[in-house]
């Protein structure tokens, strides 16, 4: 059995897809693309996909990732082309790699979120900034299936800067650009959750909703504070194994003519 993993896109308006929208409409491009996939048993099968810590609805991402079992073996780079052209513009499938290495959902420890917040002057967020950084404990509430829930959005996240906007999409309004990165706990920090972190300790309230955009989402480096890619081991793993058959043969040929 083959698995390979996929990096997908959440872009444009396809960010208010759910997850379920999401998984109805890979499963389409599965059957379209006529991959061999391996399905689960028992009376209702399943075809064996496994989806990693999905964004909200109703945020953008360029770093979501699943993997899918494979009954027979395919070349990541074709499959990859063939369920992109089976999927909605948006919800893009931009990577492939064989797995080699387990534990994927393992290297998902935090994201790195980009939120733009329309009609806020830079040197607002700055001073919001800078509270919310300052605090030991920033309490939220948030409404769960269990009611209201408070916790701390503070401790999750490692860190937090502000941005200007990017010199291709000028304004005649104020716009400040937020970059943060948050790691993965129990119970969930979310994006939201920031910002009413930053409206509890600096009276921040953007006048239109945040525009939320997860640009990566991996292993957290503690030491340089960066999120690394969660692929990386497959690839390297792959990368390798060309030259580990070749070390073999040369084993083999030594043992031969000995």
């Amino acid at each position: 059995m083959q698995r390979i993993r996929l990096r997908y896109t959440k872009r444009g308006r396809l960010r208010f897809t759910s997850h379920r929208d999401f998984q109805r409409a890979f499963e389409r491009a599965l059957r379209r693309a006529e991959v061999p996939m391996a399905y689960s048993a028992g009376f209702t099968p399943h075809p064996k996909v496994s989806y990693a810590n999905a964004a909200p609805t109703g945020t953008g991402s360029e770093a979501e990732y699943l993997e899918i079992a494979l009954t027979q073996t395919r070349d990541p780079q074709k499959l990859r082309e063939l369920l992109d052209e089976s999927m909605p513009v948006g919800l893009d499938i931009i990577e492939a790699v064989e797995a080699r290495t387990s534990g994927l959902a393992d290297r998902l420890t935090a994201s790195v979120w980009e939120l733009r917040l329309d009609g806020v002057a830079p040197e607002d967020a700055e001073r919001a900034v800078d509270a919310f950084k300052s605090a030991d404990t920033v309490e939220v509430q948030r409404r769960t299936k269990n009611g209201m829930r408070t916790f701390d959005a503070r401790g999750a996240v490692a860190s937090l800067e502000v941005h200007s906007p990017q010199a291709d999409r000028p304004t005649d309004q104020p716009c400040a650009i937020l970059r943060l990165v948050v790691r993965h706990v129990t119970p969930a920090v979310r994006p939201d959750d920031v910002l009413s972190g930053l409206r509890a300790v600096a009276d921040l309230a953007p006048p239109v909703a945040a525009a939320v955009t997860r640009l990566a989402q991996g292993l957290f480096d503690e030491e340089t504070g960066t999120v690394t890619d969660p692929l990386a081991p497959d690839r390297e793993a792959v990368m390798a194994a060309p030259a580990d058959r070749t070390g073999d043969a040369e084993t083999a040929a030594a043992k031969a003519s000995a």
